[in-house]
């Protein structure tokens, strides 16, 4: 089948690709290897809320309704919003189509047979490969599954569970085992915590309003460690010290495993005082940026109070014996990586990640969308996603217009 532009994922990104393509007349299909916003509906957990506030979701001319402007949507609910996003697009998506292979001449290899476009868009997310570190062996009668694996805790088998892994999706799913009645030890790595409303405003607003959701590829900061917030149980902000006050046993970065005894190391208190510091200076970042622009929001010293550290915090534990502690399960809430080894064009760099620049690579008519940094942070950011979409729509049809 010969097609003007394929766009390969039916997610936000390709759904968003597709509507800025339809706007210029430019003819399209969307490949999706499930259903529409697949990984929403099968790769996360039935609690999941969404971390930016209802009022801040959006796609291009079809906003998100809720009842509550300032909730955060549940993962089907945001299933839910891009399933009628992409009917109200008119999206010319194939579900159940795997692409297997991509070659030279834009020839896409798939489950369903053989496609040939005159331009390809790779908008297959972030979120492609889970990450489990090499670390503890399949140990019987402990059951270890990453966090998209994850789905409720009436899932797991009795005992205790070790969350590795202290980012937002770390932090949820710790929060809702606890919350569960499971004993529950968390891995604590470096993170950066973030106040989830500071002077009247949700944190993302004044990601928006300071401009910090346009910072570009060149301005990202080097430290790469992950933002804890929540959506859950009404969003508030995060504090591990919180959850070890409720009965949470936290440990610093899982660093060995051996015979079913785990080691950790001995940094747990610096990454709460590093998570202490980004919070703190983001604060002082949106402060800067009232005081710069003469603005007026209410004050809030509360919201810079850091609640002391539990007496247990000072010495935390450094070995655990999972079945001497009755554990029987590991989450790994250690993040994604992306799977490119499919593509057979020379767009990839040594560590297989795209080579690009703001979605556009050295070989004409293949782009990417929606990845992180594409173009600017919030590049792969639900609300964020659009406007690389209908810049590279601009270069598409350009190209088309010039043959």
């Amino acid at each position: 089948m010969d097609i003007e532009t394929l766009i390969i994922g039916g997610g936000q990104a390709g759904l968003t690709m597709s509507h800025a393509l339809r706007k210029r007349g430019c003819p399209h299909l969307v490949l999706e290897r499930g259903r529409v916003a697949e990984r929403w509906r099968s790769e996360r957990w039935d609690g999941l809320h969404f971390q930016t506030p209802n009022a801040l979701v959006r796609l291009p001319e079809f906003p998100f309704v809720a009842g509550d402007p300032d909730g955060f949507a549940t993962g089907q609910e945001i299933a839910s919003y891009l399933d009628a996003y992409a009917k109200f697009i008119e999206a010319p998506v194939r579900c159940g189509v795997s692409v297997t292979a991509l070659r030279r001449g834009f020839v896409a290899e798939t489950s369903a047979g053989i496609f040939k476009a005159a331009n390809v868009v790779v908008a297959t997310g972030p979120f492609q490969c889970p990450i489990i570190p090499p670390l503890l062996p399949e140990t019987p009668g402990i059951l270890q599954l990453h966090a998209g694996g994850y789905k409720a805790p009436g899932q797991l088998p009795d005992g205790a569970v070790l969350v590795v892994g202290a980012g937002a999706s770390g932090a949820q799913i710790a929060e809702e085992l606890m919350r569960a009645g499971r004993q529950v030890y968390l891995s604590v790595s470096k993170h950066k915590r973030a106040p989830r409303r500071y002077r009247g405003h949700d944190h993302v607003w004044w990601w928006i309003e300071t401009g910090m959701d346009t910072t570009p590829p060149e301005r990202r900061p080097a430290d790469r460690s992950p933002v804890v917030h929540t959506g859950a149980y009404g969003g508030r902000t995060m504090d591990f010290r919180d959850f070890a006050r409720q009965g949470m046993v936290l440990l610093g970065r899982a660093d060995t495993a051996r015979d079913g005894v785990m080691t950790f190391a001995p940094d747990l208190l610096a990454n709460l005082v590093h998570g202490d510091a980004a919070y703190l200076a983001f604060m002082d970042f949106v402060d800067a940026h009232i005081a710069a622009k003469g603005l007026s929001f209410p004050e809030d010293p509360e919201a810079r109070v850091i609640s002391p550290t539990p007496a247990e915090l000072e010495e935390p534990i450094r070995s655990l014996n999972l079945r001497a502690e009755g554990i029987g399960t590991v989450i790994w809430a250690t993040g994604y990586g992306v799977d490119f080894g499919w593509i057979n064009l020379p767009v990839l760099d040594g560590r297989g990640m795209p080579i690009h620049r703001g979605g556009v690579t050295e070989v004409p008519g293949l782009y990417f969308l929606g990845l992180p940094f594409l173009s600017k942070m919030s590049s792969s950011f639900l609300f964020g996603v659009s406007d690389d979409a209908a810049r590279l729509a601009g270069v598409i049809a350009m190209m088309i217009a010039d043959r």
